[in-house]
């Protein structure tokens, strides 16, 4: 193997290895736990619930709900909740300790808020 191809391949690995390790550093700037307060714009759909949400590797679950979702690098999260037969998927941002976004569901919406616990 000639002297550039190896040094080629050694590059191509050690960038990969670099990325690898900046990404999953990355996403997991906001793992933890987390509580959002859901409210609707409309008073017939409620007047707010609050559910805690773990986020573990940029993955979003919870215990109180069935969660899935995914947190971006730069903060961006977009998270699907069932409960029952209602379900809301929700966008927005976290940043450091506080987060906010809108919600939709079938035949309600509105915002959440949410903090690190």
């Amino acid at each position: 193997m000639g002297k550039i191809r190896k040094t080629f391949i050694a590059t191509t690995v050690a960038l990969l290895a670099a990325t690898s390790f900046a990404t999953a550093a990355s996403a997991t700037t906001f793992d933890g736990e987390w509580s959002v307060h859901i409210a609707s714009t409309n008073s017939t759909c409620g007047n707010g619930q609050t559910v805690s949400i773990g986020i573990n590797n940029g993955q979003v679950s919870s215990s109180m709900v069935q969660a899935s979702g995914h947190v971006a690098e730069a903060g961006s999260i977009s998270v699907t909740l069932v409960s029952g037969i209602k379900r809301a998927t929700g966008f927005g941002r976290l940043s450091g300790t506080s987060g906010s976004g809108t919600w939709r569901g079938t035949m309600c919406s509105g915002t959440w808020t949410a903090s690190r616990i």
